[in-house]
């Protein structure tokens, strides 16, 4: 295991992170002191917004963005229905076929614009001249399949399209580079290891075409002093396009982003891609680039049975492998996945 992994309780066969991550014990310790605070009414207010400015800095750095470009959401489908609705009428908007429906729900509910749905491997090659916004996931959520991110990212230079990358399920392990699109938006209780309700997004400095469709007085640089209109002095950065944030949530999510950045993604990459290739070589799949791994024929309540947490997605057992998980857990869910899959004879 990684260095890092001693700051989590150990909760063996636990492979279900694509779902929900597990907290470190000093986020979950930062959760529950805040929630004493919250109950005796010492909330100190000025120390959360610190700590939102704490989140904005360590995602900035696990995504390849800079801190001014980080916006604070509670979902993806938020930050997706603001960029839905900075569009055009009539825009042309490329998502893949199977995708996490907070990617494409947004631009199918807006009857204003032209979507187009295509297999994942062609969403490169939609990438083109003519298209306004091509909206994916880095990772898919349901098996694991990693985006051509660098094929997108030159597809849109050279065509002038618009890019939105969810990287909800990518986030944390996965090497990004944020500024080569104009949104890369995380859903944070997952691979980020935060508590449920806060999602950040890297806004590209030149995407200003970005409404702030839900401005609020958080959005502004100075927020205690923009409390009330009608006067809107709303940031130019991306904190513009700020909601309000969860006062007991956000020093957690700071702990929990901050741990991830001290170990490092690439360190994190090696670790969790390294676990999900020898469990699939135990099982006989081929090697992988994802930390996610989906398996055809296997019950996860029969895998629950031998220990093992993982998720139906799409008739099949979704397991992901993390900076918590060791060869432990490679070895048990490879046993228990071999026992319920009929082998030749």
């Amino acid at each position: 295991m990684l260095e890092i992994a001693s700051h989590w309780t150990r909760v063996p066969g636990y492979l279900d992170t694509p779902s929900y991550g597990l907290p470190a014990r000093a986020t979950a310790d930062a959760l529950r002191t805040a929630v004493d605070a919250w109950q005796s009414g010492t909330l100190d207010l000025a120390v959360i917004d610190r700590a939102v400015e704490r989140m904005r800095a360590a995602y900035a750095t696990l995504v390849g963005a800079a801190p001014a470009d980080v916006a604070f959401a509670a979902s993806t489908s938020q930050v997706v229905g603001m960029v839905a609705a900075s569009l055009p009428d009539g825009a042309r908007v490329v998502v893949a076929d199977g995708d996490f429906a907070s990617v494409c729900f947004p631009f199918f509910a807006d009857p204003r614009l032209d979507v187009k749905v295509v297999p994942l491997e062609r969403i490169v090659a939609e990438t083109r001249p003519g298209v306004d916004l091509v909206a994916v996931s880095a990772v898919q959520s349901s098996d694991g399949r990693v985006a051509d991110l660098t094929g997108l990212a030159m597809a849109a230079r050279v065509g002038g399209v618009r890019t939105l990358v969810d990287a909800s399920h990518a986030a944390g392990w996965l090497p990004l580079h944020a500024r080569d699109f104009d949104v890369v938006v995380s859903s944070a209780y997952k691979w980020l290891t935060t508590p449920r309700g806060i999602a950040l997004a890297a806004i590209h400095p030149d995407a200003t075409w970005i409404r702030p469709v839900s401005a609020s007085w958080y959005g502004a640089d100075s927020p205690w002093e923009s409390l009330y209109g009608p006067e809107m002095n709303l940031s130019r950065s991306a904190r513009r396009l700020d909601t309000s944030p969860p006062w007991q949530l956000v020093e957690a999510g700071a702990t929990a982003l901050e741990l991830l950045v001290a170990q490092g993604v690439d360190s994190i990459y090696r670790h969790s891609v390294g676990l999900a290739n020898a469990f699939r070589e135990r099982v006989g799949l081929t090697a992988s680039t994802s930390a996610i791994v989906a398996v055809d024929g296997v019950d996860p309540s029969a895998l629950r049975a031998a220990g093992i947490r993982a998720s139906a997605r799409g008739g099949r057992a979704r397991m992901g492998f993390y900076l918590y998980n060791d060869m432990a857990d490679v070895d048990a869910a490879a046993r228990a996945v071999l026992a319920r899959v009929p082998q030749p004879a």
